[in-house]
């Protein structure tokens, strides 16, 4: 067993460029500000700081969210998009792009665990629409739009905002600084060539502001009546999978149902219910190991707050108590190394610039149920430039705080979401 990895400089500052998974019907993974992205040639060059400052803002959404049964579905079609960083456009999350209409049109939206409603701006934004890449969707222009009427049970499992005459309207607050607010609507929606929705409610959203980058929307694909995970769930089964690829340079996936070629060593863990916040997807952490030794951390210290996966946190958060041990066993096996300036929340930080190769040692995280996750070397770094890399985690303000594995740490892993079976799954090598 390997505990260390040897990586070159140019891994490290490049990652890994290597050809995506083929997949059955796939959406692309990318990240938002990836030359891949369509979002890419839009934008400001990616500022880390503000990354990781609205990273701060969507943990304490989600801290303030949590206070510290399963159908029985047979379902075989499948449908995978590619998936992209989404960098190129002020985000550290996601997106794949989808169709929205009849005649389509094609719309590039964050995709997020951990929200419930699928929304994207519409004309003709009565309240506000920030820039986005694509054109803004034009309800007037398709044959298949409709709005929900108030007296829908749809409308009723909104519970906010109400209705506007007889259409239901639909309001959602992100953080302390993003909300959309518009018509809660049905549309046909395109996921793949072959895989289509019709009547997929979704938010069309008529004031929106807020830190989506030039994203057109989001995807919630929450353990929620209204996401796209329930919605779907005759045809899908309620299962969904996604590889985040190492590097805004490679493509992952989204993949909706079981794909038959999924990735076959995958490890499942129990889900959890987070309590007071079913929407999230809960995991127990059991412990975490750096360069083949085991941290002694009790085991109180992960269970006292519980944990998320989130695909819309960038920084794992944990426990200090936790994150004390780890910074301690990682700062000793890289005591060769020249430390750099910290970061706003990342205070381990190394200046590899004169460096050809680097010794990383191996971060494993253990879940409950048996499964232990392996981090690729991109998943232990926050990277701002050869000069300052820094490793990609950070303490809670206490132990009983809600604990959440982001999406750095998700890089590369094929994680699956089997939310009818109540257990969620790791493969390694799910994506380059």
């Amino acid at each position: 067993m390997h505990y260390h990895r040897t990586i070159s400089h140019d891994l490290v500052l490049s990652h890994y460029m290597l050809s995506a998974s083929s997949r059955k019907s796939t959406l692309e993974v990318v990240h938002k500000h990836g030359p891949c992205s369509p979002l890419s040639q839009d934008l400001n060059p990616l500022n880390h700081t503000k990354v990781l400052l609205q990273d701060v803002s969507r943990v304490k959404w989600i801290q303030s969210q949590s206070s510290n049964g399963s159908d029985d579905l047979k379902a075989s079609a499948t449908a995978s998009l590619p998936a992209k960083s989404g960098i190129t456009i002020g985000t550290g999350n996601y997106v794949v792009t989808i169709g929205l209409g009849t005649p389509k049109k094609d719309l590039t939206l964050v995709f997020d665990t951990g929200s419930d409603i699928t929304w994207t701006q519409c004309e003709p934004c009565t309240g506000s629409c920030y820039t986005q890449s694509e054109p803004i969707f034009n309800p007037s222009q398709s044959s298949s739009y409709a709005n929900v009427s108030c007296n829908t049970t749809s409308c009723s499992q909104l519970g906010r905002p109400g209705c506007s005459g007889s259409t239901c309207l639909y309001a959602i607050q992100y953080g302390d600084q993003s909300q959309t607010i518009g018509f809660f609507a049905t549309e046909k929606l395109t996921l793949t060539p072959t895989e289509a929705i019709d009547n997929f409610e979704f938010g069309c959203g008529q004031n929106n502001q807020g830190l989506f980058g030039r994203t057109a929307g989001l995807i919630g694909l929450s353990n929620d009546k209204i996401s796209i995970v329930e919605q779907t769930a005759a045809k899908y089964g309620k299962y969904f999978s996604y590889c985040l690829p190492s590097s805004p340079s490679s493509t992952g996936h989204l993949t909706f149902g079981k794909d038959g070629g999924a990735v076959s060593s995958v490890s499942f863990t129990p889900l959890s219910t987070v309590p007071q916040s079913s929407q999230f997807y809960g995991i127990s952490i059991l412990g975490i190991t750096v360069g083949g030794n085991r941290l002694s951390i009790p085991s109180t210290v992960f269970s006292s707050g519980g944990a998320i996966i989130d695909s819309g946190t960038v920084i794992t958060r944990l426990p200090p108590t936790a994150y004390s041990a780890l910074r301690t066993a990682f700062r000793s096996a890289m005591a060769n190394y020249t430390m750099a300036p910290a970061r706003p929340i990342l205070d381990t930080c190394y200046d590899f610039s004169k460096e050809s190769t680097i010794t990383v040692p191996l971060i494993t995280f253990s879940f409950a149920g048996g499964v232990d996750a392996d981090l690729d070397p991109n998943g232990i770094f926050f990277i701002v430039s050869a000069s300052q890399v820094c490793l990609a985690f950070a303490p809670n303000r206490a132990d009983s705080n809600l604990g959440i594995y982001g999406n750095t740490q998700q890089k590369t892993f094929e994680v699956v979401y089997d939310v009818a079976g109540g257990k969620l799954g790791f493969g390694s090598n799910g994506c380059s």
